[in-house]
């Protein structure tokens, strides 16, 4: 215990994290990577390292862009063809020009030779600088492909993630999604720009010079690509140990994002509680995995390069003693010229060998993010509409009916147990009851943002499933004991950006729950800039700008307010009961608040006890009968 104190405090523990980093530790964390290589961060196994479905199902994003993928690609074979001629250009200047040692240009005088090789020159030049605005083109192009494929991705992730039901939220860090739609969609935007279409140019450059080699000289060809089996034999298997490093990366990575995110969500428990020792220590550690993992990656793939340049070098050599074997032969079939544009087509074939590795890498790496992408966006969204759902009869009456419901957030772990009861049209009515009675359970479950696994939720006669989700909950208006707040300004989170809704009804709103007396006194009003989460305000301006933000969509519906005046002082929650007991006129609303004196007036109380509803009736019907609700009561003026 002592050592564990010392630690926490320490100061100098980041520097015992650096010792950890020993050679044994670092061997025994990278045995791990293969493990971790086979699952994501939910325990699901990955598929393999290329899959072509996957591979199609990503070129789909592509369809909208066919015509600027069309002139791309148009553009770098052009560019691929025309590459190849540049050492043939050099061949003919060195035999025709400045050797000159064949008939017939060894007869020509020098200014005959230097007419051709200015010839030869332009040529060279002009087809340069065609080979620039080429690969300018086809660059731009790949790029506003790239840009364009991704702006798409993240919008359907965030579309996709907006839809998911809150039971994925309960289960899934923030860090982690939030992982998903930066780095994995930026590696899958690296694959299309710099790997897909650079592979399709390699392919192209490498078909191109191969031609071009086999047509100048079959042999010194042969000899060349004679070494390419052993390089790809090297490559695969480096590429496969790139991968496992790779996708042990991207798990910590997500990790370390995950416990970042929550940390910094709960700075203020951190802090209050003396949590930074610990808590950087334990980050150390995630960042310490994530870096290993990185080095790995970072080690496998500093061996393309040298192994590629390696086995072009024994290539240039095979070629130099062939080259010198067929001179000796002296049948005129090699000449220097030739001799020096292979020793130029063997560096340029090498060279998208080389690119093609780092492709490789590349499609591999997005491999593992497009698993990541796709099923983030092939997860169900739990909740789902009908194909033909019922439409909201006008009047809508606002009767609500729980029939036999039973609920569970994790399996059978039931929160709710044969649940029963009924709400008629125009009632106020109360839960009440000790936290984890399933109070807060009910509201979640009328706005529909969990779906019952037993029984029925009716409104107005009819299974709240069979209502479209959206139609549903712009009826229903609802402020949390947690306001939330985002960034922008007052007037933009009490109107959520609805440009429909004018300012005379913002105002209107805000008068109503007497939250217009401390945004005038602001020195912009309305228009103050409001920081993340609301920064800077109490929490009682908070409760109550969420509560215009209720008021303001006028919901004709329900009206729902869980502990709406929980967080509110006492002069403030006498202003809001006024404006509480006029919107709750003519609607079905349902209050839940553990402060009884906000209940006492509304029609019917139901008592909850462990998911179960134990008693209901009014305020002093509930005190007369002398059960669960006057102890409650009696518990709480003491």
């Amino acid at each position: 215990m002592s050592k564990l104190i010392n630690d926490m405090y320490d100061p100098n523990y980041s520097i015992k994290a650096e010792k950890e980093r020993s050679k044994a530790g670092r061997k025994k964390r990278r045995v791990s990577f293969k493990k971790e290589a086979n699952f994501d961060e939910d325990g699901e196994a990955f598929k393999k390292a290329f899959d072509w479905q996957i591979m199609l199902r990503m070129l789909r994003y592509l369809k909208n862009y066919k015509i600027q993928l069309f002139f791309s690609i148009f553009l770098l074979l052009i560019y691929s063809a025309i590459a190849p001629i540049f050492p043939s250009l050099i061949a003919r200047a060195v035999d025709r020009y400045i050797i000159a040692n064949q008939a017939p240009f060894n007869s020509l005088d020098i200014d005959q030779r230097l007419n051709g090789l200015l010839i030869i020159v332009i040529i060279y030049i002009a087809l340069k600088v065609l080979n620039f605005a080429l690969r300018y083109g086809y660059t731009y192009l790949i790029s506003w492909l790239g840009q364009h494929i991704i702006f798409d991705i993240r919008k359907e992730m965030f579309k996709k993630i907006q839809s998911m039901h809150l039971g994925y939220f309960d289960k899934t860090p923030v860090g982690r999604l939030i992982t998903r739609i930066t780095s994995d969609v930026d590696a899958v935007q690296r694959m299309i720009t710099d790997g897909l279409v650079g592979l399709i140019a390699d392919l192209g450059l490498l078909v191109g010079l191969a031609v071009y080699m086999l047509v100048i000289n079959w042999q010194l060809a042969l000899i060349t690509i004679s070494v390419m089996p052993i390089l790809f034999f090297v490559m695969n298997f480096i590429s496969n140990q790139i991968r496992n490093a790779y996708r042990a990366m991207r798990i910590r990575l997500s990790r370390s994002n995950a416990y970042l995110a929550e940390n910094l969500s709960g700075m203020k428990t951190v802090q209050l509680f003396n949590r930074e020792s610990r808590n950087q220590q334990k980050f150390d550690k995630l960042n310490l995995s994530l870096l290993d993992s990185q080095l790995e990656q970072l080690r496998w793939f500093a061996y393309f390069f040298p192994v590629v340049q390696f086995t072009g070098s024994i290539a240039t050599g095979l070629i130099l003693i062939l080259s010198v074997y067929m001179l000796g032969l002296g049948n005129g079939t090699i000449t220097i010229g030739i001799i020096i544009a292979f020793i130029q087509y063997s560096s340029m074939f090498f060279q998208p060998l080389r690119d093609l590795s780092d492709k490789i890498n590349i499609m591999q790496a997005a491999m593992a993010s497009s698993e990541r992408i796709f099923s983030l966006l092939d997860t169900p969204a739990g909740i789902i509409n009908k194909p033909d759902p019922s439409e909201f009869v006008s009047p809508f009456r606002g009767k609500i009916e729980f029939k036999n419901v039973s609920f569970a957030y994790n399996d059978d772990d039931w929160v709710l147990r044969d649940l029963n009861f009924t709400i008629n049209p125009g009632e106020s009515a109360a839960f009440v009851g000790h936290t984890g009675a399933g109070k807060t359970t009910i509201i979640s479950l009328v706005s529909r943002f969990y779906d019952v696994q037993k029984g029925q939720i009716l409104l107005d006669d009819i299974d709240i499933r069979d209502y479209e989700q959206r139609d549903l909950r712009k009826h229903v208006g609802i402020v949390l004991q947690d306001p939330f707040l985002f960034s922008g300004t007052i007037k933009s989170n009490i109107s959520l950006d609805d440009d429909s809704i004018a300012m005379e009804q913002i105002i209107e709103a805000a008068k109503f729950v007497n939250a217009h007396t401390f945004i005038s006194k602001l020195p912009q009003g309305y228009d103050t800039p409001v920081l993340e989460r609301g920064a800077g305000f109490s929490t009682g301006q908070k409760q109550l700008i969420a509560f215009a933000r209720t008021l303001v969509q006028n919901p004709d519906i329900l009206l729902i307010l869980d502990e709406a005046t929980a967080n509110i002082d006492t002069e403030t929650e006498e202003l809001i009961q006024d404006a509480l007991k006029k919107i709750m006129q003519g609607r079905t609303s349902i209050v839940i608040a553990h402060r009884l004196s906000t209940i006492q007036n509304v029609d019917k109380i139901m008592v909850m006890s462990k998911g179960k509803l134990i008693e209901q009736g009014k305020h002093l019907e509930l005190l007369k009968q002398d059960g669960y609700y006057r102890k409650l009561y009696e518990l709480q003026y003491q």
